[in-house]
């Protein structure tokens, strides 16, 4: 368990400071030129890389989090974002010509990307180098500059994160404010051009409402009850192995996690025994004793999360380590849907376990609850697959496989409703991160008269073209 560290308070003199060098610095049109991007894109990645040994050590004290997991969901995601947005940027970055209509003949029009400007990044505790900075990748990427905001709940690593930051780069370009609860407020008081947050649904509708004010422009990724459906096709012990990864991983702590399962009844007893097995050859028979099973961030998420055994049987796991804040991986079978376990977003290992026999029943269940921010079907019916994809509204998602469409920077990353608001990753990173400037370049070579009010014929014509 990591030592328990108290993090100071930003002071609101320091906040305003700090956004209104960033803002002189924006201004000055340092950021804008593409090879300085580039420059610190690649100067990103190789203070990521040096600090490998310190990342791992922080993520160890703060979630005891294994160096393979760490590396695979932290560090090398980043490494590969930034080497895709640099192999990109200037395919990116180019003015786009676009078509103009037949009222606008002789112009040309272009959709031009340029930077919002300075903008806000709140990161949460879960991945808290990972969701601290692939949104600055973007941000850099577009031209802006960036103040990161990381969660006091991971102390460790927020320290360890104003270090690489602070030390490394020009304080008016990127910079990290450390702080809880006050210092958040302090920075949603404060003009920046956009906001991105990484959060729950609750502080982010705070975040939301508090940028409303400003007329800022949010990136909400939020979180929600995410469904996983196994089918009485899908191959068994593969779909256990693919749900227990997802499950598992982070200790369940993971906002794309499958929250609830629901199983075919045919397939459910097989599906137990495979899902056991998956657990024993991860972690072992004793999960709670395992180096490589990670632990719940706090006293408070530990206790909610213990709560949970008590809204159903337990069908396999069910132990808990208060000394050292574990929970085995657990399935069990809700009492009813109205317990908490179905209620809140879960968010730890604790996985409930439906039956079900008519697939309609599923996707009225999800379709009537708040739109979830991932979803994953297990199937080898094609006819299934259509039928899922077409009836439920969700964030993204796999078939046959857990959490992997978010590690494809091709495939933009984001919630709708209630899960979210906006993506990124990849281009999407970028176009997230950029305001596309509409420009029309109009012909002085000639003039259609027939526009302005004096024009002869002008309704006639007018009438005719835009019919």
């Amino acid at each position: 368990m990591s030592t328990e560290m108290m993090i100071e308070e930003a002071s609101l003199e320091m906040v305003e400071t700090a956004v209104q060098q960033h803002k002189q610095y924006f201004k000055s049109g340092v950021t804008k030129p593409i090879q300085y991007r580039k420059e610190l894109l690649e100067k990103f990645s190789s203070v990521i890389k040096n600090y490998e040994s310190e990342i791992i050590d922080a993520l160890k004290k703060d979630l005891n989090k294994s160096e393979m997991e760490t590396y695979a969901t932290e560090i090398g995601i980043l490494l590969e974002e930034i080497r895709f947005v640099l192999k990109h940027i200037d395919e990116w970055a180019e003015p786009k010509k676009v078509k103009t209509a037949k009222t606008h003949i002789g112009s040309k029009a272009y959709s031009v990307p340029e930077p919002y400007g300075v903008t806000l990044i709140i990161a949460p505790w879960n991945y808290p180098i990972q969701l601290a900075l692939a949104p600055v990748i973007g941000a850099i990427a577009a031209g802006n500059t960036a103040i990161i905001k990381p969660s006091e709940l991971t102390p460790v690593t927020s320290a360890l994160l104003a270090q690489m930051i602070n030390t490394h780069f020009d304080p008016k370009q990127l910079f990290v404010i450390e702080g809880g609860v006050e210092t958040t407020q302090h920075l949603l008081k404060q003009p920046f051009d956009y906001i991105f947050f990484t959060g729950s649904v609750p502080v982010g509708k705070v975040v939301m409402e508090a940028a409303s004010k400003q007329l800022i422009p949010v990136t909400l990724e939020l979180g929600g009850k995410s469904p996983c459906i196994v089918d009485e096709t899908a191959d068994i012990p593969l779909s256990a192995k693919r749900v227990a990864f997802g499950k598992v991983t982070n200790a369940g702590q993971t906002c794309i996690a499958p929250d609830y399962l629901f199983i075919h009844k045919s397939r459910k007893d097989e599906f137990i025994t495979e899902f056991k097995k998956t657990v024993i050859e991860f972690y072992g028979t004793e999960p709670l004793k395992s180096e490589k099973y990670g632990r719940i961030v706090n006293k408070r998420h530990f206790d909610r999360l213990a709560g949970y055994l008590e809204d159903g049987e337990v069908l396999l796991g069910g132990n808990v380590d208060e000394a050292n804040l574990k929970i085995e991986p657990t399935l069990m079978k809700p009492r009813d849907f109205s317990v908490s376990v179905m209620q809140d977003e879960i968010f730890g290992p604790v996985f409930p376990v439906i039956e079900y026999e008519d697939l309609e029943e599923v996707i009225e269940f999800v379709t009537e609850r708040p739109k979830p921010l991932a979803l994953y079907l297990f199937t080898s019916n094609p006819v299934t697959e259509e039928r899922i994809n077409t009836s439920i509204s969700y964030g993204g998602g796999c078939v046959n496989d857990t959490l992997m469409h978010i590690v494809t920077p091709y495939l933009p990353f984001g919630g709708v409703g209630e899960s979210g608001i906006g993506n990124y990753h990849g281009e999407s990173s970028f176009a997230t991160f950029s305001h596309y400037k509409s420009i029309l370049k109009q012909t002085t070579k000639f003039d259609l008269s027939f526009r302005y009010p004096s024009g002869k014929f002008g309704m006639q014509i007018i009438k005719k073209l835009l019919k």
